[in-house]
């Protein structure tokens, strides 16, 4: 039997499919790739599921070939890897969605006429792929309102400081000027940072249920980095806001409140 492929559509399908993955897969990290990392991530995946096309041998063994190596390669390049625990969680992410992806395209198009008659090829498939990407993503926003404890190291003028903090949704402060979104940390953790405290500083105007309203000290950082599952995001030029109230809560450990903005896409 002979088969005609043709390698320009086999990488158009093939790069769309992966970024949709890949977008996915990064919602459900915070947003921790760059759009060019997952662009890239999703051209290496289809060039490399395309290489086993181009050698004879078992059809069955070219495609795993393909598949895995595709995967571990688009993963690398999309998502910055700092140990193998990461690798392994954004790796069953990816499985989950391909899984869900690919029933999901199949679903549609055995019971969507209109794309079976109208959607010829890859337009079908693709277009089938968008409408699970956006189901998918559209539970994933609603999702975002849980609260999820983090690392994140600290880089101050004097000090550098890692801390366990809170994600939470509920932190919505901004800074007045800018209106950057600014987060909050201990006191003591703010010592840390500053041996002194700086003599510039912004107010930053909050209020918190059940108490009335007021006014904190904001400072800027250079930098600081967020771990999440593995996955660290760095973010730069980022407000923190210094409570004299202890915000631990029940969580002993934790010194700050991140501005869920910071790992937005």
């Amino acid at each position: 039997m002979y088969i005609e492929i043709y390698i320009d559509s086999l990488f158009l399908v093939n790069f769309v499919m992966n970024l949709y993955l890949l977008l996915l897969v990064n919602r459900s990290v915070f947003c921790t790739a760059t759009r060019m990392r997952l662009v890239c991530g999703a051209a290496v995946g289809a060039i490399i599921y395309l290489i086993p096309f181009l050698w004879g041998g078992p059809v069955g063994i070219k495609l795993v070939v393909g598949l895995l190596l595709g995967s571990c390669l688009m993963i690398v390049t999309a998502f910055p890897i700092h140990n193998y625990k990461a690798f392994l969680q954004i790796a069953e992410r990816l499985l989950l969605f391909s899984f869900l992806m690919g029933g999901g395209i199949l679903f549609l198009l055995q019971r969507i006429p209109f794309l079976r008659l109208h959607m010829q090829g890859i337009f079908a498939v693709m277009g089938a792929g968008a409408v699970i990407y956006l189901s998918v993503a559209h539970l994933q926003e609603r999702q975002k309102g849980k609260s999820h404890v983090c690392k994140v190291t600290l880089i101050g003028r004097d000090g550098i400081m890692k801390i366990a903090a809170l994600l939470d949704s509920g932190n919505s402060l901004v800074e007045p000027i800018s209106g950057k979104p600014v987060s909050v940390i201990d006191e003591n953790v703010f010592r840390g940072l500053w041996k002194e405290p700086p003599e510039l500083y912004r107010v930053i105007p909050y209020h918190s249920i059940g108490k009335k309203r007021g006014l904190l000290k904001g400072y800027l950082l250079s930098e600081i980095q967020i771990e999440v599952d593995g996955v660290i995001k760095n973010c730069k030029d980022v407000y923190v806001a210094v409570s004299e109230e202890d915000i631990s809560g029940e969580e002993s450990k934790v010194k700050m409140i991140v501005n869920p903005v910071l790992l937005k896409c």
